[in-house]
């Protein structure tokens, strides 16, 4: 082939990947649109009520907001606002003590479903089988479970032997164990459905190989297992740390909140604050406050991740 073929013919398939770049752009835009319509429009309106008083019964469209322009006043409020911060309190409380028991229950399942045994298959799916349940009605089944003449109180008799009358979602101290509880039923099969397959992941031969070296399996668990899974586990454990601060439903259902504040998370706080209180301008403020709290929390988390991950590359022989 001469240079002057070759030439057309680069510059004919130069001439083609462009045309298939232009009309892949023309085929995605409309998504490309749509996205942007239903993400920044709504934030950018945020942004902007945030900055104001605006409320719905000003009587006036949100576009109207900048008559009550107060540019910082909301975010300022949020700072001295003390059911806020204990609101927050009690979402942290849930998140450090649900998610470390829904990665243990998580991880020790995955470490028994790891290998093959007869009726794998259902019991995996009986596990399963509380993620799959509307959180709603999960709320339901514990409210009704954990009533004082409920099938909770009647088994805790029975296993001490004593009359055992707890009020479960009524007692300040014991409302918020209920909600745990429920929560780490229903979210615990997530955790070891990720956490299950990180260590489906991890190369066979190498665990071949520390059992022919003379390793026992808590060494071949502690020394090839986690540090394989370790991106797995920060994914896992993220994951369910932002959906822990967004708990909703099962406070909606089991306590509304109550008894008084005791259970008000975050999230039931801001549902109090935009239907029963509208005041929205100073939730508007609120959310752009979580969003990016939760956002730099995230991205710790994942720097964190590829700095470790870097340091493992540059280091092969550990």
């Amino acid at each position: 082939m001469s240079a002057q073929t070759a030439f057309g013919a680069a510059r004919r398939g130069g001439l083609f990947a462009d045309e298939a770049k232009r009309l892949g752009f023309l085929m995605s835009l409309p998504a490309q649109l749509l996205l942007l319509f239903i993400v920044v429009f709504p934030l950018l309106m945020q942004i902007y009520v945030s900055l104001t008083y605006w409320g719905p019964l000003d009587g006036e469209s949100w576009i109207y907001a900048y008559k009550s322009l107060n540019p910082l006043d909301n975010y300022g409020e949020l700072f001295i606002d003390g059911r806020f911060w204990a609101s927050i309190a009690r979402t942290l409380f849930i998140v450090v003590v649900s998610v470390p028991i829904e990665f243990l229950l998580g991880l020790g399942l995955a470490t028994l479903f790891v290998d093959q045994f007869p009726g794998r298959r259902i019991f995996y799916s009986i596990l399963l089988m509380p993620m799959m349940i509307v959180p709603a009605v999960a709320g339901y089944m514990f409210f009704m479970l954990f009533q004082s003449n409920g099938p909770i109180n009647d088994l805790v008799s029975r296993l001490t032997g004593l009359d055992m009358d707890f009020v479960w979602l009524s007692d300040p101290n014991l409302a918020i164990v209920a909600v745990m509880i429920a929560d780490i039923w229903q979210w615990t099969p997530l955790m070891f459905l990720i956490l299950l397959a990180g260590m489906m992941g991890v190369p066979e031969d190498q665990l071949r190989a520390a059992t022919l070296l003379g390793a026992n399996s808590w060494q071949r668990f502690w020394r090839i297992v986690l540090p394989k899974m370790k991106m797995v586990i920060i994914i896992a454990v993220v994951i369910r740390v932002v959906e822990c601060f967004k708990i909703f439903d099962l406070l909606a259902v089991m306590t509304k909140g109550g008894p008084g504040v005791e259970t008000e998370t975050l999230s039931y706080y801001i549902y109090k604050l935009t239907f029963a209180d509208l005041e929205w301008a100073y939730v508007a403020a609120l959310g752009l406050f979580v969003l990016i709290a939760l956002s730099l929390i995230a991205w710790a988390a994942l720097w964190r991740l590829q700095k470790a991950q870097a340091r493992a590359e540059t280091q092969p022989g550990r």
